[in-house]
């Protein structure tokens, strides 16, 4: 199909249309976004918790391309692309513990954790383990650019991203306060949402507050509509405050530790946002949480939803009652964001329009969608 018409999308919100139909439902368009928005950024892959062992490793699909997350045997965590140099076997299946080398399955080739090729035997001929034309300085594992903060490990595959600390410099000075150790509450706070929509949706309903009062009453009942605030950084990431944090508290009024030296501000705030393309954040005083969205293509996302807390070896039942009102919370949005993407199969209909009062962080996240295809498009390469 030609590319489609973006011209409406980066006007001012209250004269914008939403993104076209096909950019929720085209295989050809999902694709043009796979490098556009998600490769040339800064896009969230996983969590360190996934890894927390030296040795640790994860294999993860990201857009049908195999990435392996690994901690080395320093600690520093990386990411590689999940295949052998030789012939481009995958190398890790399940995660598991590396002892010594990663090892392929075919021909047995073998990478040390921080992804040097350490041996390749036969590869001259019987018995005979080194070759003039493999040259292993040059043959390590092909590492992908990476970053951690939030404890959220950010990829940019392309390369091309400006460093993260630049491209994300608002919101890192921002939360600045929250830059402090984060604990995952353990396998009771992690759980992952299977939904047939784009995940572009996902974003655009958790940067807005506009939808509580229908969709989350119950959350509405004390942190209403009214009380909430726009957070907007155009090019980088955008959502929602709210001025009336209520924290959980058990039958005998304990809650969860604060994070250490934070200001007054946070004493009843909470803030959410989106950091462009597909990391959805939110900070509380007392425990954080991080949901990386893994687009399975045009019509499905996994939300991969983490749980951090101030300190480790959080009261455990506070902990599993926390997930399953965040679960619960998050739940109440599939309707939504699957109702929408039926109605993307809509063929009149032509994008939507935004609210200039309520809308203006979902527009922003369009418009910095359509700004990145527009860079790709001009790009000589786009064209071949």
């Amino acid at each position: 199909m030609p590319p489609t018409d973006l011209s409406t999308v980066r006007r001012p919100t209250a004269t914008a249309n939403g993104l076209p139909n096909a950019h929720y439902t085209d295989a050809g368009v999902f694709a043009e976004e796979r490098q556009a928005v998600l490769f040339d950024s800064w896009a969230g892959l996983a969590v360190g918790a996934d890894v927390p062992e030296a040795g640790d490793a994860k294999p993860i699909t990201f857009m049908d391309m195999p990435l392996l997350l690994v901690r080395d045997s320093a600690g520093t965590l990386r990411v590689f692309q999940n295949i052998c140099r030789h012939r481009g076997m995958i190398l890790v299946e399940v995660p598991r513990k590396i002892e010594g080398a990663i090892r392929c399955p075919y021909h047995s080739w073998c990478y040390s954790t921080s992804g040097k090729l350490v041996s390749t035997p036969h590869v001259g001929g019987p018995g005979r383990n080194t070759h003039e034309g493999i040259d292993k300085n040059l043959l390590g594992l092909i590492e992908v650019r990476s970053h951690v903060w939030m404890d959220v490990v950010w990829i940019n595959i392309s390369g091309t991203a400006p460093p993260f600390e630049q491209a994300n410099a608002d919101l890192l000075a921002r939360w600045a306060e929250f830059n402090v150790p984060l604990h995952h509450g353990g396998a009771d706070s992690r759980f992952e949402l299977a939904v047939n929509c784009n995940w572009k949706l996902a974003v655009e309903n958790f940067c807005e507050s506009y939808h509580l009062p229908w969709v989350h009453p119950g959350l509405n009942s004390y942190s209403r509509l009214e009380d909430h605030y726009h957070i907007e950084q155009p090019g980088a990431f955008s959502g929602q405050g709210t001025l009336v944090y209520r924290q959980l508290k058990d039958e005998n009024g304990k809650s969860f530790a604060d994070f250490a030296d934070l200001s007054s501000k946070w004493d009843t705030a909470a803030e959410y946002v989106t950091a462009y393309p597909n990391v959805l954040l939110g900070v509380h005083r007392d425990h954080a949480f991080a949901i990386i969205l893994a687009p399975q293509g045009p019509e499905r996302t996994v939300e991969h939803v983490h749980l951090y807390y101030a300190a480790a070896g959080t009261d455990a039942e506070l902990r599993a009652r926390n997930t399953a009102q965040w679960k619960e919370v998050f739940e109440e949005d599939i309707f939504v964001v699957e109702g929408m993407q039926r109605g993307r199969h809509a063929a009149g209909f032509d994008g939507g329009r935004f609210s200039a009062a309520m809308d203006g962080p979902t527009h922003m996240f369009h418009s910095w969608v359509a700004s990145q295809l527009e860079r790709y498009r001009a790009a000589p390469l786009a064209a071949e």
